[in-house]
């Protein structure tokens, strides 16, 4: 019996788990939305909430937690993206960074699918779009 075990198992190993939901998180920061299935989304938003609340700290410590859950090149990069633009957006909310909206079944498999999003996108995805004209021209 599963009484009072936390998280999700996925159908994977702990490993893949680990490397499923880092990928995704540093896939949710850098798009700021993505499309995935109900089960994973649930289990990413609080990974992804952690990593933002290290991020508000703007401290080496914080720093380093998220390059930990996000190793390598991607994490500092992640971090610098966390801690840059989406920690001060909810410098005054205390949780709650993300939100998960259903979308319904996935044709092919018939499986839930959900979309991930951080609280408040409309200003970060507007802010990307102006970055990107500008690199254009």
């Amino acid at each position: 019996m599963r009484h009072q075990k936390q998280g999700r198992k996925l159908n994977r190993t702990a490993s893949h788990r680990k490397a499923l939901l880092m990928n995704m998180a540093s896939s949710l920061v850098l798009h700021k939305r993505i499309r995935t299935t109900d089960a994973k989304a649930k289990e990413l938003r609080g990974y992804v909430e952690r990593l933002v609340t290290y991020a508000k700290k703007e401290n080496l410590h914080g720093r380093r937690l998220i390059q930990k859950k996000i190793p390598g090149a991607l994490g500092k990069k992640v971090a610098n993206i966390l801690i840059h633009e989406i920690a001060p957006e909810y410098k005054e909310r205390q949780g709650g960074y993300t939100r998960v909206i259903k979308l319904g079944n996935r044709k092919n498999d018939n499986a839930p699918v959900s979309l991930i999003e951080f609280v408040g996108i409309k200003n970060l995805i507007e802010d990307d779009i102006v970055e990107a004209e500008v690199v254009e021209k």
